[in-house]
């Protein structure tokens, strides 16, 4: 079995995949990186089976992904849809050689766009938030144009609370938990405005000057926006909770409880990991054992690709669930173990078994 990852080859991601791959007894995998890639280099060949890795956390890659002369400074939100454009050509790049990706490039371009990721969902029966209709756009590509375009669609749908996710954007950078009551409008955020730019921050902070609120928008929008009815999420103690499941070759194996006091999840952000034991009795077997179904026909969506990251959340009074956000490169999961493998162990695990050619098999056989 030979393997290559596409990867950032500083980035912990590439260490760990590569330090699984040496433990089951197999050659460590070559690295070939996302620099290389998206300037000429020679594409894996055939007979190779390729992990494409997140092209994140290198500011390089980022300005080749954007075709910028310039880099974007630390934190910086600029030009989401132009790195979205050069990851997917990126993708066909890599995949031009003939190589079996253990990604696959349709896959991840609709898993990098919540619009098409959302819309794949829905269509398939997917319990998910519902979406804002489209301002001058398809109908299977929510969006919304602009603050005024928003707030007119919320105020037609009759919701009073959303989520306005960047099309394009990832662990929660750009997203604003928005709010809109008698008492006027308020957004909870990581984006921080400055007169010439957005950036994200690591702390979440409360905007109610709805003139600063809808500068965020207005900047963010023209690199596309995906809009959710805010669903009230189920708590454990005095923090709301939601899950990261990791489905790997069509089962779901790892899973991680995130906790958090305001409406924005993510670990990074400073909230704290939830127990799992805890939640699973609160939802009691039968919610768990529904949730966990539903990762399952998630992954069937995407069955070119090894693995997906499901952000599930139970919903209040945990008799329903719904799909937040499925995530192309959701495998970093320190620190979780499920059967003694780790996320990475897990994955190589499913190769050097069959399981994943099993799963695929039978996901196509399901679906002729």
């Amino acid at each position: 079995m030979r393997l290559t990852v596409v990867g950032n080859p500083a980035n912990r991601r590439v260490a760990l995949f590569t330090r699984a791959v040496r433990a089951a007894g197999l050659p460590a995998p070559d690295v070939l990186p996302w620099v290389d890639v998206l300037t000429g280099a020679a594409a894996p060949s055939a007979g190779t089976l390729v992990r494409v890795d997140s092209a994140g956390e290198d500011p390089l890659v980022d300005r080749l992904l954007r075709r910028s002369p310039t880099a974007a400074r630390h934190g910086e939100l600029v030009g989401l849809a132009d790195a979205y454009a050069g990851l997917v050509a990126g993708l066909a790049r890599v995949a031009a050689g003939g190589a079996e990706l253990l990604n696959r490039p349709a896959d991840v371009a609709v898993l990098c766009d919540k619009r098409r990721c959302h819309a794949v969902l829905a269509a398939a029966g997917v319990p998910v938030p519902a979406a804002l209709p489209p301002v001058g756009g398809p109908a299977t590509l929510p969006a919304v144009g602009g603050y005024a375009a928003l707030r007119e669609a919320m105020a037609a749908a009759g919701w009073r609370r959303v989520f306005v996710k960047p099309a394009h954007g990832s662990s929660a950078a750009g997203v604003l938990a928005l709010a809109v009551g008698p008492r006027g409008v308020q957004a909870d955020t990581t984006v921080e405005p400055t007169p010439d730019g957005l950036f994200n921050s690591l702390r979440v902070r409360r905007h109610t000057d709805e003139a600063t609120i809808a500068a965020i928008v207005d900047r963010l929008a023209p690199d596309g926006l995906h809009v959710e009815r805010w669903l009230p999420k189920a708590g454990l103690g005095d923090r709301v909770v939601d899950v990261r499941v990791l489905v790997v070759a069509g089962r779901p194996t790892h899973a991680v409880v995130r906790a958090a006091r305001g409406p924005l999840t993510n670990l990074h952000l400073g909230n704290a990991r939830g127990d799992l034991a805890e939640l699973r009795a609160a939802a009691g077997p039968a919610a768990w054992s529904a949730a966990m179904e539903t990762c399952e026909r998630v992954a069937a969506c995407f069955a070119g690709s090894l693995h997906v990251g499901v952000d599930l959340m139970f919903l209040a009074g945990w008799r329903r669930h719904a799909v937040a956000e499925v995530n192309a490169f959701g495998d970093l999961l320190p620190g979780v173990l499920a059967d003694g493998r780790d996320s990475y162990a897990e994955q190589v695990h499913a190769l050097t078994t069959g399981r994943w050619r099993r799963w695929r098999a039978g996901v196509a056989a399901c679906a002729a």
